[in-house]
């Protein structure tokens, strides 16, 4: 079976078959792949890496998969980090789980249960699927030790993944992680880990199941953030029709449950993707970063006339929105674009309602616009900027909460991830779908669309544009490429591009600004655009940011399309 294998998958592949942990089912499935070298070497040629904040990969057997044994292996060296952390504390430690719509999501969780039991810390699951930032919520909420959620949020159908949260309700920054990592390491089998059927778990307490009460606390808490909450109820969330489509995933009970609660009843959900589905047929990608995801969404809002869509991913983490030009038709706005219009609103509402801290702070990474920093400087808002994942504005917003030094007001990244609220430590696209809905019927009152708004915005503040590729690379040839385009643009960076001169390189390797070291490579030039080479942390994709501000929307996207060209070109060679 092994012959064509790399040292490592060959021993890695005899030591599952050998290993009497792991269930002959799973055995019956790697022998069926004999004739597959290259299938086993890829499923077995290292283990499946603890990233950023957690697990995430390919289901299936092998120890470069996400399984069962692999979900425990983790649960086994986290568990032990939870039980350092809670050290001398009175009473049993706990962990919140929740799951998404995905292949093995509920399995999982439960797994992830049934090892913290054994080690003797309290698991409180949802008993469904629950949104991302729910969890991270219910973690603060309920005064947990930390989380779990089994999510692998956008990925296509045969992913899924597993993410760690401490007590803060926030994703772990690469301290913690590095703790939890060695720990892992150090489950030198699977028999290792410790683990209660499920009867006994929660005979001794150490299996409790969350519910209403629990989803309640939640609905309630994103509502208040609402900074019009009685033009909504009163007459503005009559009028503003809304269609609104899940993906297939978390979102459709909670963001319907708050946009009513708030006072929005002219709301339309797409029914082909309303109900959960681990394949999200509807779609290629359940990514609301995406206009196919939309399709049927726009299909539905024609027919009605609706005012705007909103989409969230599988793990309602991720919020996209699309609003009407002045030809009609439908434009999907990019996460920089929702996130100017967000901040904007929530800052001049709050300054109009005279509820501006003159300490307060927004939140954004060093890939996101700075259209949003400058209208919330424009508002007195200080803006600080953290590395590319939630969990770093999370960790910041801890810090003001500790310190009191900043009243924290809005939190984003370009990715269509958004946080206003001290209530969580992770993006919340329930909150974010509320915020948008809100800001689009208190303008359309004054006769606006959200596009007119935010033309508004770009005569006031400046023409910015943003642009994303990526390039996916998969494999243990891909991992390699794209090292090699790090340190290729590392070693070798350019002079001029797009005919401007490179002013400043800025390598996050180094841990620049008090960030932390990673390995992100940020062009700046001459005339203040910027591009920005980062390996994403979760998918096998290197990823390239643009970013222009021009004299007019035509100077800006004739910018962008000549800076992203001329950078790709050497990033495809």
């Amino acid at each position: 079976m092994t012959q064509q294998l790399s040292t490592q998958a060959s021993e890695n592949v005899k030591q599952w078959l050998q290993d009497p942990s792991i269930d002959e089912e799973t055995k019956r499935e790697l022998e069926g792949l004999s004739d597959q070298p290259l299938e086993l070497e890829d499923r077995f040629y290292k283990d499946l890496e603890f990233g950023t904040g957690g697990l995430r990969g390919v289901i299936g057997a092998g120890s470069n998969r996400i399984n069962r044994y692999t979900v425990g292996k983790a649960t086994q060296g986290f568990a032990r980090y939870i039980l350092e952390q809670h050290g001398s504390a009175e009473g049993t430690p706990s962990v919140v789980i929740a799951h998404d719509s995905r292949h093995f999501s509920p399995e999982f969780a439960l797994e992830a249960a049934l090892v913290l039991a054994g080690n003797g810390i309290t698991a409180k699951l949802f008993p469904s699927l629950r949104p991302t930032p729910q969890l991270s919520f219910s973690v603060r909420h309920l005064g947990a030790t930390g989380g779990i959620v089994i999510t692998a949020s956008h990925n296509p159908p045969e992913y899924n993944g597993y993410k760690v949260y401490n007590a803060e309700g926030g994703q772990l920054v690469p301290d913690e992680a590095e703790k939890v990592i060695s720990y892992i390491q150090q489950v030198d089998s699977f028999a290792a880990v410790k683990r209660l059927d499920q009867q006994e778990a929660e005979a001794k307490g150490l299996l409790v199941w969350l519910g209403q009460e629990d989803d309640d606390a939640f609905i309630r808490t994103v509502a208040d953030v609402s900074v019009n909450r009685e033009a909504i109820a009163s007459t503005l969330g009559q009028d503003f029709k809304i269609v609104y489509t899940p993906l297939h995933g978390t979102g459709n009970i909670p963001v319907r449950r708050v946009l009513e609660e708030v006072g929005f009843t002219n709301v339309h959900i797409v029914a082909e993707q309303e109900q959960p589905d681990a394949e999200f047929s509807t779609v290629k990608s359940p990514n609301p970063e995406e206009r196919e995801a939309f399709t049927l969404a726009m299909k539905v809002g024609q027919e009605i006339g609706a005012d705007l869509l909103i989409g969230t991913d599988p793990d309602a983490d991720r919020m996209g929105a699309v609003v009407k030009n002045q030809a009609g038709e439908f434009v999907v706005l990019s996460g920089n674009q929702s996130g100017a219009l967000m901040i904007y609103y929530l800052l001049s509402q709050l300054k109009e309602a005279g509820k501006l801290p003159n300490n307060g702070a927004v939140i954004k990474t060093i890939v996101t616009s700075e259209m949003g920093a400058t209208i919330a400087e424009y508002f007195g808002a200080e803006v600080f900027n953290t590395l590319t994942g939630f969990k770093y504005i999370g960790e910041k917003m801890t810090q003001f909460e500790k310190t009191g030094s900043h009243t924290y007001l809005f939190g984003y990244e370009e990715s269509y991830g958004y946080l206003a609220g001290n209530y969580a430590r992770d993006k919340d696209a329930v909150l974010a779908s509320l915020l948008i809905c809100e800001a689009g019927a208190y303008y359309k009152a004054q006769g606006k669309t959200l596009y007119e708004v935010l033309q508004e915005l770009y005569e006031q503040f400046g023409y910015f544009q943003e642009k994303l590729e990526s390039r996916t690379l998969k494999g243990k040839d891909g991992l390699a490429q794209i090292q090699a385009k790090m340190s290729d643009w590392r070693s070798n960076p350019p002079q001029t591009v797009a005919g401007q001169a490179v002013t400043q390189v800025l390598d996050y390797s180094k841990g620049l600004d008090g960030l932390p070291k990673e390995n992100v490579l940020k062009y700046m030039l001459e005339d203040g655009s910027w591009f920005c080479l980062r390996p994403s942390g979760t998918e096998p994709k290197i990823k390239v940011y643009f970013a222009v501000r021009g004299d007019s929307l035509d100077d800006a996207n004739a910018r962008i399309q000549k800076l992203s060209d001329e950078v790709m070109a050497r990033v495809d060679a």
